[in-house]
């Protein structure tokens, strides 16, 4: 019965130390949280502003909470671009511009390293589960609020 259960405690652990020794992995819970809104809508969002956070993004997830997703934010304006590599949770991304407007929206397969760029300088990427922005409407052109400076 201990062997069991030294067994399971070793199965359980091993994934997240894995995960977390992988270079410039930040650990979890490192990104903070925001309040988003675009129209009526509210998210709740991690906030990746940082190489770290940046790089390492919803990798390994496979499900968020309803109405969660992750915003990255960038210090200077350019057509960035994202790749799924490790994720196995399909999205969508809205690439969004200084002022907060929406500029194109990709979905995104899982597990792929096919990238998705946006169509104009942009400062923020706001990935959503794929089919959240068409579910509520939300177009190129709607504003995002609550973004951070």
């Amino acid at each position: 019965m201990h062997d069991r259960r030294m067994l399971f405690l070793i199965a359980c652990i091993f994934p997240i130390l894995f995960i977390l020794s992988i270079p410039g992995a930040p650990a979890l819970g490192d990104a903070p949280v925001i309040e988003l809104r675009i129209d009526a809508h509210r998210i709740t969002a991690e906030v990746a502003d940082t190489e770290p956070l940046r790089r390492h993004g919803l990798m390994f997830r496979e499900h968020l909470p309803e109405n969660h997703g992750m915003l990255f934010v960038w210090n200077e304006p350019a057509r960035y671009a994202m790749w799924m590599l490790n994720t196995p949770l399909p999205l969508s991304v809205a690439f969004i511009d200084a002022d907060g407007r929406i500029v194109n929206i990709e979905d995104m397969q899982p597990d792929t390293t096919r990238t998705h760029q946006a169509a104009a300088p942009v400062i923020y990427a706001l990935e959503m589960e794929q089919g959240w922005f068409a579910a509520r409407g939300i177009r190129a052109g709607d504003r995002v609020g609550g973004l951070p400076e």
